[in-house]
């Protein structure tokens, strides 16, 4: 009984040991061997591989994927006239020599070490070259040269000297704006514009709406005139022509038209309602042409 409890437990020791002695190294990760603190091989393939069980060696891991590292502070920097500006960035960033790495940047090899040294890098050398720009430079002419020169710049700083071990990939600027005390005064003066292009434009179109109504109303008066020539000159034919007709009727007829102006004269002077003629009908010519009807009767 004894030695069956010995057999299992030399098994469960052993199998101990072998699973101390077995790591994985992940796709995404490389695999750092330690050997009383010292790195003595870096794991770069994928796959099962064998150490000694600790504490003669261990395993640490450094992420091999391409990283990004956002910008972690809001304080503006100063631009060629001195404007305070507030620039938002990333840094997409890899470890390629792990050892080289942890031995000059982060013990443990993390990426928070590293990326808390690398934001410092990356802020000097936007301030540096912010410095040198005036803010039209920095929004918009030349952005993209801003970029690559801190890029650059970025780039020389951990690979000379004592090297991290990194690869900068790219940097990239998501906004670039002035603090708030001066960004409200901007949107002020950009209002203040705004409102005195919109009353230039609208003295602009009342001056052209006046314009224009003068020349409709001009038009309008020459219009009305030309049309009441025609009809003051078609009216003058036609009273010409209805004068011609009525000379030949009434020159066939005298006694006609002496009658028909006789009526047209009683129309005109008793025709509306409230007329009163004071006048004797006896004596005065006025009434001739009735008169002489009652004559014939």
């Amino acid at each position: 009984m004894n030695r069956i409890g010995f057999i299992g437990t030399s098994i469960l020791i052993l199998l101990a040991l072998v699973s101390s002695a077995l790591f994985v190294v992940d796709q995404r990760q490389f695999g750092v061997v330690y050997q009383l603190g010292e790195i003595t091989k870096v794991i770069t393939e994928p796959g099962l591989n064998w150490k000694l069980p600790p504490p003669f060696q261990n395993v640490r891991y450094v992420d091999k994927r391409l990283l990004t590292l956002n910008s972690m502070d809001t304080e503006p920097l100063l631009t060629a006239e001195k404007q305070r500006m507030v620039i938002d960035w990333y840094v997409r960033w890899r470890v390629t020599d792990p050892k080289v790495y942890i031995q000059n940047v982060s013990a443990d090899g993390s990426e928070m070490s590293g990326a808390q040294q690398l934001n410092r890098v990356v802020r000097d050398a936007f301030q540096q070259e912010v410095n040198r720009r005036t803010v039209s430079e920095l929004i918009s002419t030349r952005r993209e040269t801003l970029m690559e020169d801190v890029q650059r710049q970025v780039t020389e700083t951990v690979k000379r000297g004592k090297p991290w071990g990194i690869d900068i990939i790219d940097v990239r600027i998501t906004r670039a704006d002035y603090v708030e005390d001066i960004t409200e005064s901007v949107y002020s003066r950009m209002q203040a514009e705004r409102r005195r292009v919109a009353n230039e434009l609208r003295s602009t179109g009342a001056a052209e709406a006046e314009g224009i109504r003068a020349a409709a109303d001009r038009q309008r008066e020459v219009t009305v005139a030309e049309a009441y020539r025609d009809a003051e000159t078609v009216r003058g034919q036609g009273d010409g022509e209805a004068n011609r007709i009525y000379g030949e009727a009434f020159d066939k007829d005298p006694q006609f038209a002496e009658f028909y102006r006789s009526l047209d004269a009683y129309k005109t002077s008793v025709g509306q309602p409230g007329d009163v003629l004071v006048i004797d009908p006896a004596e005065s010519d006025f009434f001739k042409a009735l008169r002489r009807g009652m004559e014939r009767r």
